[in-house]
């Protein structure tokens, strides 16, 4: 068992996985998918910045889900990797301040911006006629700067009050990375109060979207029933589900985390729900919108095209 010095403000992350040789074997997992998602949303953004083909709403919105995919990972993955290999647990009281900061504001972000994708296609396939008005670059911009700001607001105040809660237990915390739940599991004090503010803004930034995001589908489903065309009919439901893929893998492990009450928690089920939010997710995203989007696709040939033209 390891001491800690109580009288230091650092805290320790337990981490996710045992300081043996299986425990390294599934770190290197978790790099190389730290890899592929850093590669695949990094190659998505720039796809999206340099084919004017995919200079429309919906790819820029999808830019700033890969953006928010690339920084959520980029926030757990190297610090978990560099103590594990360093055999250095402790993260500094201002680290996991802005470690938790960067977390919260993805993922409030990222659920209001999924939203914000499912208006989109809900526009686009239920009023066409009136897309060009209700999804303007402008709307586009106000959805974009909103989701952020929101996020960033709603992650402030909760890292505000996490670092300012009396810590007298230990400052072990049974995570890999800063979470908000796993520290109030430490308070000397009764955190109900802002346990309860976890579930409203899960219940805001992620349970009301993922209702907004359903009802879209369903009146977008409704609607794609009623179309005449087979290839419209498809290329909708490729859009339509493509889009719930990735809600579903965001939306379901991250709700079953943080809208369940303390006394139904537990640390290593936690941390394994986790993965799939702050790891799995960022990686799969880019798989799924470029394997199944006819028009991502292409453009990563019209770019390698350019890319091969420029090498001779």
């Amino acid at each position: 068992m390891e001491k800690w010095n109580q009288s230091s403000d650092d805290f320790i992350l337990l981490g996710l996985f045992p300081q043996n040789q299986i425990g390294l074997l599934f770190l290197l997992l978790i790099v190389l998918v730290f890899l592929l998602a850093s590669v695949g949303n990094s190659a998505m953004i720039h796809l999206i910045r340099v084919d004017p083909r995919l200079h429309t709403p919906m790819y820029f919105l999808l830019s700033q889900l890969s953006l928010m995919d690339l920084m959520c990972i980029s926030t757990t993955v190297p610090k978990m990797a560099f103590n594990f290999l360093s055999g250095q647990k402790a993260i500094s009281f201002l680290g996991c301040g802005v470690q938790s900061f960067f977390f919260l504001t993805m993922a409030g972000s990222e659920g209001l911006l999924l939203a914000s994708m499912a208006y989109d296609r809900y526009v686009a396939i239920c009023h066409p006629l009136h897309y060009p008005i209700r999804m303007s670059k402008w709307m586009c911009v106000k959805m974009i700067l909103g989701s952020w700001i929101l996020g960033s607001i709603n992650a402030l105040a909760h890292t505000v009050y996490i670092l300012h809660i009396p810590y007298c237990r230990s400052r072990a915390i049974n995570h890999f990375f800063c979470d908000v739940p796993a520290m109030l599991a430490l308070s000397c004090t009764d955190s109900w109060v802002h346990e309860y503010l976890v579930f409203v803004s899960t219940s805001l930034f992620l349970l009301l979207p993922f209702i907004g995001i359903t009802t879209s589908y369903g009146r977008v489903l409704f609607t794609v029933y009623h179309m005449h065309s087979k290839e419209g009919r498809k290329k909708a439901f490729t859009t339509c589900s493509t889009h719930l893929t990735v809600v579903t893998f965001y939306c379901a492990p991250f709700a079953y985390t943080y809208l369940r009450p303390r006394h139904l928690r537990s640390p290593a089920e936690d941390k394994i729900l986790a993965v799939f939010y702050t790891i799995l997710t960022p990686m799969l995203n880019p798989i799924i919108y470029s394997l199944r989007n006819k028009e991502v696709l292409g453009a990563m040939t019209r770019v390698f095209g350019i890319f091969s033209l420029m090498r001779k």
